[in-house]
Formats: C-alpha cells, sequence, structure tokens
C-alpha cells in the first residue's frame, strides 16, 4: 500500500522557517521527504536551519526574502523553480506581534499604537496573503498544490491584550476558507488550502508575557495553563503530524479547515 504521508519528490517552501515553529515544520516536511525552501529575511538564520536539515540527511535551500516584497517573493521563486522546479507546497508560518500593538496591564484600547498595529496586520495577514498568490500561479497551471497557512487561538476567540494580533490571525482564518473555495471551484480538487492553529508554544516573541526570569509562569502563563486541558505548552515538534498531514495525499479530502493543534485550550469552557 502506498504511503499516503510520504512527500518524496514534492518541494516546499516554509516563509517563516527560521523560526521556532516553522522551523519544526521544515525539518518535519523535509523528513517526509520533500525538499524544502526555507525563507526568512535574516540570512544567518535562515542558513542555521538550512544547514541543520541538510545535516540530517534532507535537502533544504535558502530562500532570503522579506514575505511583504513581491520583488523579494518572485526572486525566490525563480530561484527554487531553477534549481527544483515548480513549488508543490506552501506553508505560511512568517507571523507574530510587536510590543506597540499589545495591550499592556496598566493600558487600554485608546493607547495602542496605530502604526504597530498596522505592521502586525500586514505581516501576519498580508504576509499570508502576497506568498499565496505568487507561490499560487504555478498550483494553478498544474491544477495541483497545497497551502498551509499559520492561524492562532488568538483567532478563535478573544484573548485579551492581543487585539491586533487577533485580527490578523482571524483575517488569515476567513482567507483561508476563502481561498479554498475559490481554488476548488475554479480549478478543481487538486489545490487544497486548509490552515493550522498552535495554541500556547514558547517562542522568543511570548517568552517574557509567559515565564518570569527564573522558568517559573506568569500570571497570564498560569491562565492559559489553567484554561489548557493537557495542562502544559504545546512542542513546536508537536506541529510536525499536522502539517505533514496537510500537506500529503492523506489528507486529500481536506481544504478549507483551521485544525486546532492547542492541548484542548479551544475545546474548553473552564468548567
Amino acid at each position: 500500500m502506498k504511503n499516503l504521508f510520504d512527500l518524496s519528490g514534492k518541494i516546499a517552501i516554509v516563509t517563516g522557517g527560521n523560526g521556532v515553529l516553522g522551523g519544526a515544520m521544515s525539518e518535519g516536511l523535509a523528513n517526509a521527504g520533500a525538499k524544502v525552501g526555507v525563507l526568512g529575511r535574516t540570512e544567518k538564520t535562515v542558513q542555521e536551519q538550512v544547514d541543520k536539515i541538510n545535516q540530517s540527511g534532507g535537502e533544504a535551500l535558502s530562500l532570503i526574502a522579506d514575505v511583504l516584497q513581491k520583488d523579494d517573493l518572485k526572486k525566490v521563486r525563480t530561484q527554487v523553480e531553477e534549481k527544483w522546479g515548480q513549488v508543490d507546497i506552501l506553508v505560511n508560518a512568517a507571523g507574530g506581534n510587536m510590543p506597540g500593538a499589545t495591550i499592556n496591564p496598566d493600558q487600554s484600547f485608546l493607547d495602542m499604537d496605530d502604526q504597530a498595529l498596522s505592521k502586525v496586520v500586514d505581516l501576519n495577514f498580508k504576509g499570508t496573503y502576497l506568498p499565496s498568490k505568487l507561490f499560487a500561479e504555478s498550483m494553478i497551471e498544474n491544477k495541483r498544490g497545497v497551502i498551509v497557512n499559520i492561524s492562532s487561538m488568538a483567532a478563535q476567540q478573544a484573548i485579551t491584550r492581543v487585539m491586533g494580533y487577533s485580527a490578523a490571525k482571524s483575517a488569515v482564518d476567513n482567507f483561508t476558507r476563502s481561498l479554498a473555495i475559490e481554488t476548488a471551484l475554479k480549478y478543481g480538487d487538486g489545490i487544497r488550502v486548509n490552515a493550522i492553529a498552535p495554541g500556547f508554544f514558547i517562542g522568543e516573541q511570548n517568552r517574557d508575557l509567559l515565564l518570569n526570569s527564573d522558568g517559573s509562569l506568569t500570571d497570564r502563563g498560569q491562565t492559559i495553563i489553567n484554561n489548557t486541558p493537557m495542562q502544559r505548552f504545546g512542542e513546536a515538534e508537536e506541529l510536525i503530524g499536522t502539517v505533514v498531514w496537510l500537506c500529503s495525499d492523506a489528507s486529500s479530502f481536506v481544504t478549507g479547515t483551521v485544525i486546532p493543534v492547542d492541548g484542548g485550550f479551544s475545546a474548553y469552557s473552564g468548567v
């Protein structure tokens, strides 16, 4: 029987593939057999991730680009196509938040920095839309391809302090469903678009919000654990199974979905 999870011969791009979550997903796709283009803005960290994959027996390529710059994206698309061929898989893992768009405990909505909010919305939504548009061209031509966006628990329900990030990830959810419908109706069942909604994982951007300097939980971190039935934060590697499934033939009848990987957070009422 064919291994439906085998990605051998597939060419994948992971934006933000030099981050904690994107890096784990890049490694997972490579381990499943895909050739992986690690796309990010910082050459040093991108190359470190590429080296890690190559040294583990996978095949990866460094792609230096800003997901908000069309010319950058066109350049790396050409780079990939000249080396490997047309892209089969796109994982939009680039995103994040920034302090100015976060409401501190002693602030209100009125204190939010408008420019920071715009940057967060651009990075998370436009930074998903533009790569999808650029890399979907060959998928549409071939009538086959997979796009996986990265959402968040902040899009599933209102979470205090991160209003801008929540709004941007909510837009990603809607975009995922809209693009799934658009591609299936116009180009057939060979193009699929889904999203993963991670629960709470420790990364560089949220570490200080969730952990004290001694590694103990902040009040916010404790509240999250109290509302996560598994009673812990996620590990980046725990996203790999879902992303490989969504990128493989094992999910060939799955499109337009947002899959929580959250330890039960989205299912729990707190009672």
